[in-house]
């Protein structure tokens, strides 16, 4: 399974390593190396995330994620996006754009770095979004139960989210963004603008594939509702439950309907849209973190993208092995780094944060909720050993 599942990433590895070291030398294979390395340790709470949506997904659309959004997240983000992203910013055509950055590569780097502020803003909002509608959720399995229950609790109130997403906005816009490093002088209106945006984007994408999603349930019951009367009883409520238990957890391993086996139709586009725009909020800090190590777009771009491709393979391979099941609190060790990830977005506007700090930040708060689902497993399996003994005993007397 592991090479079924890794096996085009592997291959992937094998012939971009191989380019760089024709096209570059030794030299342009260690930089297409290192940044395939960065990619993956500053987006494995990425793919933590993205499992828990692609799970929802029927096999046809996993396949999609996997071939089409490999493409759209290497050339479009990767490639395409910081040329667009000069080009928008310095007022040129995508062709001049795109010659800038092959030969001017100090000024294409220069023009990247300058629009960071608006780039930050609107990643760091829509994954704070992510973030907050997490936590202010009520949720059976609590992690940090002594801050998400009291926080579920405030999430109770209609839009706190957005309320506490703006404030945070506003409070980096007057700020850190007055006085920015990036491009120089005051950025709040741009970062607003930028924040704005990316707030939109996650009510309008995120809001659609709910709507789909919870259409698409409540079609699936009415089904269920329709088969039980027409066999004149009623459909049995511990069946259902286990049926919604998996469509909230497992995210579709069951027995009848569309939802079950997986979202389908216009609730699965929606929802591959929505990781799109997840992903491009995580490869923010990449492509510009990339700048660090080499100002060739083909390098980043072939480099980065070799690392996307692991992590889209280890979200097929953490879906299909049901990793999220088995460590319920991998996700929120994953939502715990996206909400960090977010705010160093936001502070980077102005200060520098070193890459490493970003990924170990990520890497520590996935570790501690593998670690914490792992003694969890051991406490119940313990129990239920202890159960089955005493069971064993009471029935020997």
């Amino acid at each position: 399974m592991l090479l079924k599942t890794f096996g085009w990433s592997f291959a992937i590895t094998a012939i971009g390593l191989a380019l760089a070291g024709v096209l570059w030398g030794w030299q342009g294979l260690a930089i297409v190396g290192i940044l395939s390395i960065l990619e993956i340790s500053l987006s494995f709470d990425n793919a933590v995330i993205n499992a828990g949506i692609l799970r929802k997904m029927n096999a046809f659309w996993q396949k999609i994620f996997l071939t089409v959004g490999i493409l759209i997240a290497v050339f479009g983000m990767r490639l395409v996006f910081p040329v667009i992203i000069v080009a928008v910013t310095a007022k040129m055509s995508p062709i001049e754009a795109v010659d800038l950055a092959i030969n001017d590569k100090n000024q294409y780097e220069h023009l990247v770095t300058a629009a960071h502020p608006a780039i930050a803003a609107f990643g760091g909002i829509f994954l704070l979004m992510i973030f907050l509608d997490f936590i202010f959720e009520e949720r059976d399995i609590r992690w940090l139960g002594w801050l998400e229950k009291p926080l579920a609790k405030l999430g109770k109130l209609d839009t706190f989210s957005i309320v506490v997403a703006l404030i945070g906005l506003l409070v980096t816009a007057t700020t850190v963004a007055t006085d920015v490093a990036h491009g120089g002088g005051d950025k709040s209106a741009t970062v607003l603008l930028s924040g704005v945006a990316g707030l939109l984007t996650y009510l309008i994408v995120g809001g659609i594939s709910g709507y789909f999603e919870d259409k698409l349930e409540e079609e699936e019951e009415d089904d269920e509702d329709d088969e039980a009367d027409a066999a004149g009883g009623e459909v049995d409520e511990g069946a259902k439950a286990a049926t919604n238990a998996q469509l909230n957890g497992s995210g579709g391993r069951g027995s009848s309907g569309a939802t079950v086996v997986g979202l389908a139709g216009k609730a699965a586009f929606f929802l591959f849209l929505y990781l799109e725009v997840i992903d491009a909020s995580f490869s923010f800090d990449g492509v510009i973190g990339a700048f660090a190590i080499t100002n060739d777009i083909f390098e980043m771009a072939l480099g980065l993208g070799i690392g996307a491709m692991y992590i889209r393979s280890l979200t097929v391979f953490l879906v299909r092995r049901g990793t999220l099941d088995d460590y319920v609190y991998l996700e929120h060790g994953a939502h715990y780094a996206i909400g960090a990830l977010a705010v160093i977005l936001l502070v980077t506007i102005k200060y520098e944060i070193n890459e490493v700090i970003t990924g170990l930040v990520g890497v520590v708060l996935i570790a501690a909720s593998y670690w914490s689902s792992v003694r969890r497993n051991r406490k119940e399996a313990a129990a239920g050993e202890d159960s089955e003994a005493k069971t064993e005993v009471t029935s020997g007397v």
